[in-house]
């Protein structure tokens, strides 16, 4: 089974899951305190498709998993959390900081059929890889349907 390599479309706002991203921040600022939500950030995804799903690859270095929610709703998946800022050692100061931090909430938009209920999650030295299974595309296929013979005693 070869792979292959396909656009998705990454839309760029997260209007459709408005409910979803407020609670899920509203939930993150109780575990992790108000004092962690101050800037907002843009992790770097990949999102590729296989022969078998659409794989979705953030780069998430330093954030916990408790910090951080998919959600799939219809054809979109929205992965949002929460990456704290990193405190200068000691009595050292930040010359330059160009890695984000603050809450986040990225969606990309599925190009075909998948199945929700089948999507994994995993959270493994700095990426989410998320994998949503695709559903088998049953058009150009022939299926044979059985023809059914009424019994002697009804009538269609």
């Amino acid at each position: 089974m070869r792979s292959r390599t396909h656009p998705v479309v990454l839309p760029s706002e997260v209007g459709d899951f408005a409910d979803e991203v407020r609670r899920v921040f509203l939930e993150l600022s109780r575990t992790l305190g108000t004092e962690a939500l101050t800037g907002e950030c843009s992790p770097a995804i990949d999102v590729y498709e296989t022969d078998d799903a659409i794989e979705i690859v953030v780069d998430l270095p330093g954030v916990d998993r408790s910090a951080v929610r998919v959600i799939i709703n219809g054809d979109t998946v929205l992965v949002a959390g929460q990456k704290t800022a990193r405190k200068a050692p000691g009595e050292s100061s930040f010359h330059l900081v160009e890695r984000g931090f603050g809450r986040f909430a990225r969606t990309v938009r599925l190009a075909r059929s998948c199945d929700a209920q089948r999507a994994r999650a995993l959270l493994v030295d700095g990426e989410l890889r998320v994998r949503v299974p695709k559903i088998a595309d049953r058009r150009g296929r022939s299926v044979q349907i059985p023809i059914d013979v009424p019994s002697s005693g009804s009538a269609h």
